[in-house]
């Protein structure tokens, strides 16, 4: 099954950080040994751009995102912020999900159909289907 990651499992992921939970790695796992996409929604790509320059995390975290994005083997898929993600983010209330990349993230895997990797508390107690 494809997931859509958020930003900290993406980072996670590439990382081999113990932070990931086992369920998320899994899920990780599955979509690549099903040969399914993992989605990175592109404002993830943004939100390491601003965490590196506001040194929150170390430049290799984007060095390791944008070499696992430009890599043809990697399961790992940009999911652009197009008109059918703008508008599914009607269907994510910004009561549960104030943070607008948050919600974002939510309305790309609403649009896909498929479930996010997330720690996010937020976005577990929403209607978004979720994984951690």
């Amino acid at each position: 099954m494809a997931v859509v990651l958020d930003t900290h499992a993406a980072i996670w992921y590439l990382a081999a950080s113990v932070n990931l939970s086992s369920d998320a790695l899994r899920a990780i796992q599955d979509s690549i040994q099903s040969a399914d996409p993992i989605y990175l929604p592109s404002i993830c790509v943004v939100e390491v751009i601003f965490l590196v320059e506001k040194k929150r995390i170390p430049a290799e975290a984007l060095d390791r995102l944008l070499s696992a994005l430009a890599d043809a083997d990697s399961a790992l898929r940009i999911a652009p912020l197009d008109l059918d993600v703008a508008t599914a983010l009607a269907r994510v209330s910004r009561e549960s999900l104030p943070d607008m990349p948050d919600r974002i993230i939510a309305a790309t895997a609403l649009h896909l159909g498929v479930p996010v990797v997330t720690r996010d508390q937020r976005m577990r107690a929403s209607s978004i289907k979720t994984i951690w």
